[in-house]
């Protein structure tokens, strides 16, 4: 691909030569994370010879503390090894929605979207709250975020689908055991190099005042943006930015975001054969199950991986459901 970039005429069809460079950035950075930790691991290992040859404790106590960080490292390098499709470098928008439980489920989707944060957070990614409906009593009903990073898109297609989470309910003052489930939708930010043709006469634009936090300006004017497309019946929305122009960008960023998957869905579909029936967002057609009550155990019923320490997981530490799942698809 070096050489590709090198040939004479390569400039001459522009959205080529952009895809092509971008892809060959991707696998340079992959290179280079390898290499960084194959030098990393030779290193401490020379390290290693001498203070065990020098009866060195405090060199052997330091490359003991160094071995997390690396073991991380080389997850890492391991994980981005398997990131190869299309969108799998670009950021991602994920939309959350409260489903069967009631306020008990806007709770959830609440408990979700925090995971989701804290799981950008640890990665070093920037994440933003695009648009989010509180619950009428407690909770989120509904909340769309975007996190920038690098290869975001490809870690967090393993969460799309229906979550269900079993508990004792707090807000129940029987104390009763609650199942509460919410959808999570997870697509692709697009770059310039794909090209979705929306007709501004198949838009409906509203305008109204933003819910959440922001100021004063965000609160008291009416700057949050609401598109629907009417073919379609998709509807976004974002309130996230202080200007409405600023705004109506991202929601069409969304917009193409959604409409983009939902045209590669029906292609799948024709391909395979599938019915389309979309599935809700209730018992039997959840991907991931969290078990706080009667016992401790998150399982995930694609790929059959558990974990026990459902705290770590709720607090972003789910890594490990992401990579058995890039090895299930595979």
């Amino acid at each position: 691909m070096e050489q590709q970039t090198l040939m004479p005429g390569f400039w001459d069809n522009a959205a080529v030569a952009q895809r092509v460079q971008k892809e060959l950035g991707q696998l340079q950075d992959v290179i280079k994370t390898w290499e960084d930790a194959w030098n990393e691991l030779e290193e401490t290992e020379l390290l290693l010879e001498m203070a065990t040859e020098e009866k060195d404790s405090d060199t052997e106590n330091e490359v003991a503390l160094s071995l997390p960080a690396m073991e991380n490292g080389i997850g890492v390098a391991e994980l981005e090894c398997m990131f190869s499709g299309e969108h799998d470098a670009n950021n991602v928008i994920i939309s959350i929605h409260a489903g069967a439980g009631g306020t008990e489920a806007q709770d959830w989707v609440g408990i979700l979207l925090r995971m989701y944060l804290r799981w950008a957070e640890d990665k070093g990614f920037k994440a933003d709250i695009l648009d989010i409906l509180p619950g009428d009593e407690a909770g989120t009903k509904s909340v769309t975020i975007i996190i920038k990073g690098r290869y975001a898109y490809g870690y967090m297609r393993s969460e799309l689908g229906i979550h269900r989470l079993v508990r004792i309910s707090p807000f129940d003052a029987s104390g009763r055991r609650h199942t509460s489930f919410a959808s999570v939708m997870v697509m692709p930010e697009l770059d310039d190099t794909i090209d979705v043709d929306i007709d501004d006469k198949d838009l409906r634009i509203d305008t109204y005042r933003a819910s959440g936090s922001g100021g004063q300006h965000v609160n008291k004017t009416d700057s949050a943006i609401r598109i629907t497309h009417l073919p379609t019946g998709v509807v976004v929305q974002c309130q996230n930015e202080r200007s409405q122009h600023r705004n109506k960008d991202m929601a069409m960023k969304m917009l193409a975001s959604r409409l983009y998957e939902l045209e590669k869905k029906r292609q799948a579909e024709q391909q395979e054969g599938l019915s389309g029936d979309k599935k809700e967002i209730s018992w039997g057609s959840q991907i991931r199950s969290y078990v706080l009550q009667p016992y401790r155990l998150i399982k995930d019923h694609r790929t059959d991986v558990e974990m026990g320490n459902v705290d770590a997981a709720l607090d972003g530490k789910i890594d490990s459901f992401i990579k058995a799942y890039l090895l299930w698809v595979k």
